[in-house]
């Protein structure tokens, strides 16, 4: 042998995790996925025998790519090894419906909440906003988890939340989807879920995107503030994880008729509206007395710490993203069909326009800023009542109590059934016959918000699949 032929490596060199969406293993696992994907059927198995054959070659290169890049992720290393099990297990007993619970009992980043540290996520599941299909998809994320936000979390404990940005990703989440939950992954029973993972570059992207183009539509004239938002990707993200943080942890706690969301239960969509507004308000009051505590601390000593002092910047920044958000994205992004997100935003519009804090004059939008923190809370206040309240009452009041409230500021559809009053054969009877009654779009958009859904509908349709680099 010559000297000069040059030696074969023992082993392969280690794969640098900072640019890991590069490597080779990883382009692999993504096209083998996606390649998979096609053979797939909804329910994410295989049925059909003559593609058997194609399907273990794939699964031979994604298990494969996944022990080739399981040593970046040492934190991820049991559910990595139990995911290339799931996977042979699978192939080996002919592509019924998958089952990865093994997999996904082991997978858990909330134990990892540490800024920038990376996850490789493998698993047949849907995607929330985008694909209901169980294929296997795969992801490469990134944790955001700045250290104001670690101090935040020590006053409002989320322990299941995890702040993640996305690197690359197979087609499942090249869409809308802005989340990843554990209870949409294939599996053959449900356990107790531990964490629960929204990419905030995702959310932070598309509203820099919508804001700037609305915010120039309605000729709005942003507080210096808002304005850095929309340029800086980075400030945007840390105040979208801050807004989430808190709104996540509101869905189980406050004064709730029980459980407030019920997301498997079947009752009319606005109620999502308000359990998700209610989500978003407190987030905002909360920021709103966050910034009010440090502000005064602020100006009497002088002494905040670096964390404190970012905090305070974001609580602030809180309270534009979670109206401009609302306003110009929710109100008119999906379609008109029981769209809770549309109606919530349309609520937060019409309920300030009412109160004389915003303004559509001359084809201009403008706000009195320093009158938009009571009047938001106040919103947040009447929702919270209700909720009060609603102890006390039967579902179906609670329900009608509800619409009252929503209707009392939006105008329903003109053929609304409970606008005119429900009959008494419905009001005597079982829940399904008031939920049959609620019309797709019970809350149409207004005149202002048809006009500006058709001026932004391009911009909103190029957010799908946006990311933070983007």
């Amino acid at each position: 042998m010559s000297l000069l032929m040059p030696q074969k490596p023992d082993t392969a060199p280690a794969i640098d995790v900072s640019t890991i969406e590069h490597s080779a293993p990883w382009h692999a696992l993504k096209a083998a996925a996606t390649a998979l994907q096609e053979l797939q059927t909804k329910d994410g198995s295989v049925p059909d025998a003559a593609h058997h054959g194609a399907a273990r070659a794939h699964v031979k290169t994604i298990t494969a790519a996944i022990a080739d890049l399981a040593p970046a992720f040492p934190h991820d290393a049991a559910y990595l090894a139990a995911s290339i099990t799931d996977f042979d297990r699978w192939a080996r007993e002919g592509f019924g419906v998958p089952d990865f619970l093994d997999s996904l009992v082991l997978f858990q980043p909330q134990q990892h909440r540490t800024d920038g540290i990376r996850h490789l996520v493998v698993f047949p599941m849907y995607t929330q906003n985008g694909s209901q299909n169980r294929f296997v998809e795969a992801l490469l994320v990134e944790v955001i988890w700045p250290e104001f936000i670690a101090h935040l979390e020590s006053e409002y404990t989320n322990r299941l939340f995890v702040s993640l940005r996305l690197l690359d990703f197979t087609p499942g989440y090249d869409t809308n989807s802005a989340v990843l939950f554990p209870e949409t992954v294939a599996m053959r029973e449900i356990p107790t879920f531990t964490w629960g993972a929204i990419f905030q570059d995702r959310e932070a992207a598309r509203y820099r995107r919508v804001v700037r183009a609305a915010s120039e539509i309605t000729k709005l004239d942003l507080p210096d503030a808002a304005a850095r938002l929309l340029e800086d990707q980075s400030l945007a993200e840390k105040t979208f994880v801050m807004w989430d943080l808190i709104h996540d942890r509101t869905h189980m706690r406050g004064d709730l008729p029980f459980d407030p969301f019920m997301i498997k239960q079947r009752m009319p969509f606005f109620l999502y509206s308000l359990e998700e507004l209610r989500c978003d308000l407190t987030a905002f009051r909360e920021c709103v007395a966050i910034h009010k505590r440090l502000q005064e601390r602020a100006d009497a000593a002088g002494d905040l710490t670096a964390a404190e002092a970012e905090m305070l910047e974001h609580a602030a920044l809180v309270q534009y993203a979670v109206i401009f958000d609302r306003i110009f994205r929710f109100a008119i992004t999906g379609t008109r069909v029981r769209n809770y997100d549309a109606v919530g935003g349309q609520l937060l519009f019409a309920w300030l326009h009412q109160r004389g804090v915003l303004h559509w004059t001359d084809t201009a939008l403008a706000f009195d800023w320093a009158e938009v923190p009571a009047a938001v809370v106040a919103l947040s206040d009447a929702i919270d009542e209700l909720y009060w309240r609603s102890i006390d009452r039967p579902k179906m009041a609670h329900w009608l109590a509800a619409y009252a409230l929503v209707s009392g500021v939006l105008t329903p559809h003109p053929a609304s059934v409970w606008a005119r009053g429900l009959s008494d054969d419905v009001l005597a009877g079982p829940p399904k016959g008031y939920t049959d009654q609620v019309l797709d779009d019970e809350f149409p958009l207004s005149m202002f918000f048809e006009a500006l859904e058709k001026k932004m509908r391009p911009v909103i349709e190029s957010t799908t699949g946006i990311r933070g680099t983007d």
